[in-house]
This record gives C-alpha cells, sequence and structure tokens, in this order.
C-alpha cells in the first residue's frame, strides 16, 4: 500500500510524526508539504499577505496543481489529509472520482474556526469526499457520522518524547511552583491571573513559558514570565515545576489537547479541566488531577503544591505509567490509524466488488 501524506514537514508538525511511523512500518510513504509551501509564501512578505488576503494571489491554485502532479507521480492507494487548509474540494473530487481512498484528520475543529490558522472554507466543504476522517472528539465524530453519513474513527492526541529527554528531565531539581507552558491569549491569561491572585495568599506561585506572555500580565504582576522553551528543555519543564496546569481553547472544551498527554508522559503532575476524555485516559486524584472551575483548580493547586515530595513523586510515577500502559504516544496512535485505514479501505473494496 502506497499512502500519500499531506501536511507539515516542519520540526513541530504532528504529521511528520506520522509519516516518520508509516516508514518505520515499511509503509511506502511520501510527503507532500502542502502546508509549508502556503506558510512559507504567506509569512515571506507582507505584500503577499495582502495578496492573499484579497483573493488576488493564486497559492493556493499552484499547491493544487503541483499536488496533482505529485499524485500522479507517485500513484497513491491513500491520500492522507492532515487538516487540509490548502486542498480543494475540486482536487479531493478529481482523486475521488479516480477511486483513490481519501482519509483526513484535523487536529483543530471542522466546524469551529477560531483563527486564520484553524480553519477555512476547503475544510468543511471537501467533508463529503473522504472515505475515512480520523479526529480527536467525540462530538465531532457524532456530527460527522450523522450529518454526513461519514465514517469516523477517534484518533487522539499523543506524545513524542526520547528515553534519554525523559532521563535528563527526570534528574532537574524540583521547583514547587504552578506552570503553565503554551502561548497566551485573553481567557488563558484572564483565568491565570484570577488562579494567581487566589493562591498568592498561601504562598503559591505561578510561572508562564510562551510567546508573549508579557503583553497579557500586567508588570506589577507576581507571576514569572519565562521565554518558550524546545526539545529536552520543553521536557524538563514540564516534569520539573510541581504542578503544570492544562487549560483548554475552544474546539477541545470538552475533550482534550496535547498537553493531555505530554504533561504525563514525562512524569508531570497535571492539573486539568474535568472532561469525558482525561476520565477515559487517566484516574482523578492519582495520574491527573481534575478542576470544574477556577475555584477548585486553586484548591487542588495549592494540595498538590504542598504535598509531601514522596507522594507527589508517586503521582509522577503512575502518570508515566499509565501513558506507556496504554499506548499514548504517537507511535502507538500511528500503528492503530494504519490499522484502520487498511480495514476501512478493504471494507470499502469489498463493497464495490458486489
Amino acid at each position: 500500500m502506497r499512502i500519500c501524506i499531506v501536511g507539515s514537514e516542519k520540526v513541530w508538525s504532528i504529521d511528520k510524526l506520522y509519516y516518520k511511523y508509516l516508514v518505520e512500518e515499511g509503509i511506502d510513504v511520501a510527503m507532500f508539504p502542502a502546508h509549508d509551501l502556503f506558510h512559507d509564501y504567506y509569512y515571506k512578505s507582507f505584500v503577499n499577505k495582502i495578496l492573499y488576503r484579497t483573493g488576488i494571489s493564486g497559492i493556493l491554485n499552484g499547491i493544487n496543481s503541483s499536488f496533482l502532479q505529485f499524485v500522479e507521480e507517485f500513484k497513491p492507494d491513500v491520500v492522507w489529509v492532515f487538516k487540509g487548509m490548502e486542498i480543494s474540494p475540486k482536487t479531493l473530487s478529481f482523486l475521488h472520482e479516480r477511486e483513490v481512498f481519501l482519509v483526513n484528520y484535523n487536529p483543530d475543529n471542522p466546524f469551529l474556526f477560531t483563527g486564520r490558522g484553524s480553519g477555512n472554507r476547503n475544510i468543511t466543504a471537501s467533508i463529503p469526499y473522504y472515505d475515512l476522517f480520523f479526529t480527536y472528539d467525540a462530538l465531532i465524530a457524532e456530527r460527522l457520522k450523522k450529518e454526513f453519513g461519514k465514517s469516523v474513527e477517534i484518533l487522539p492526541f499523543g506524545y513524542e518524547l526520547e528515553e534519554a529527554d525523559f532521563e535528563s528531565a527526570k534528574e532537574k531539581d524540583e521547583a514547587i511552583k504552578l506552570c503553565f507552558l503554551g502561548n497566551p491569549d485573553k481567557y488563558r491569561a484572564a483565568f491565570i491571573l484570577q488562579l494567581a491572585e487566589k493562591i498568592k495568599s498561601s504562598g503559591g506561585q505561578v510561572v508562564v513559558v510562551g510567546n508573549h506572555w508579557n503583553t497579557f500580565i500586567p508588570d506589577n504582576s507576581e507571576i514569572q514570565v519565562h521565554p518558550p522553551v524546545y526539545g529536552s528543555a520543553f521536557w524538563s519543564t514540564l516534569r520539573r515545576y510541581r504542578v503544570q496546569l492544562n487549560i483548554m481553547r475552544p474546539h477541545n472544551l470538552y475533550s482534550h489537547n496535547m498537553r493531555s498527554f505530554e504533561i504525563p508522559a514525562v512524569g508531570g503532575i497535571m492539573l486539568t479541566p474535568q472532561t469525558d476524555d482525561h476520565a477515559r485516559y487517566f484516574e482523578n486524584g492519582e495520574s491527573a488531577f481534575f478542576y470544574k472551575d477556577l475555584n477548585e483548580a486553586a484548591e487542588k493547586a495549592l494540595y498538590l503544591l504542598n504535598m509531601p515530595v514522596d507522594d507527589a513523586n508517586l503521582v509522577r510515577t503512575k502518570a508515566r505509567g499509565v501513558s506507556l500502559a496504554n499506548g499514548y504516544s504517537y507511535k502507538e496512535r500511528a500503528l492503530q490509524a494504519l490499522l484502520n485505514i487498511e480495514s476501512y479501505k478493504m471494507t470499502k473494496k469489498r463493497a464495490e466488488s458486489i
């Protein structure tokens, strides 16, 4: 089976991880970096941004033309589109008519666009042409099934953590503080500012790590602001601080996000919103801690900050153990996705032969 992945080769992309593990599995797979072609054009100059926003640019037409040529040369059995903002419904219709098995995985909500990068018309207009959808969210899956009659499988986020990075992170001295690692928005900043205010009288200290936090945190705030971290420093930061706060965005308020698996995987102590997904993947009060609102978040944050070291280490061990035992890594996700694709593709082939 030949698979063409349409997505990104950037170091931060999960598309690249799926590509990596399909290659390791012996699959003949090629990457068409549609997102990178658009990203590099769009951010090359202010003029390019204006041309695209006014509808004058031909960048998307060029990407689709190049993609079809790529498909013609590679001749894949399966085209797996990650997100799909750059790929037009017309292109997918063309491939669908030629019986290419079309798969989509969207790490955002295909029905809720919260910013320029979260989706566009191509996302929703292309839904009819896909044979199989992967989504992280059960509510999205249900809508795709009921409204569009689509085949859907749940594909949660995961983690990609090298053993050397885990061992390095484990050796760092613990900081008895609450940390949020991620970039800000108005909601996140407001929540963290209120949380910091609630726990400071009891000695609770808060650290934020990411881009542009200085524009959201007042100069007189006691919250410590640090720049973003990458690679081994990313994992050390998730592990080092006593409490790692997780906050959902609008597109995953009722499910989970990437940090949901990255924090426990490195043995971090996660304080995260109570959702059905979190309850499915972790045990509240054992391998992670859930909050329903700001007051409960503050209460549990102080409980964890004052937890004896031995008890905290036990939580860390359980969090790491659950992640390993249940196959929450991206390698395991990729293998499961491959089984799903093979199964649905075979089912479609049998149905067409009847």
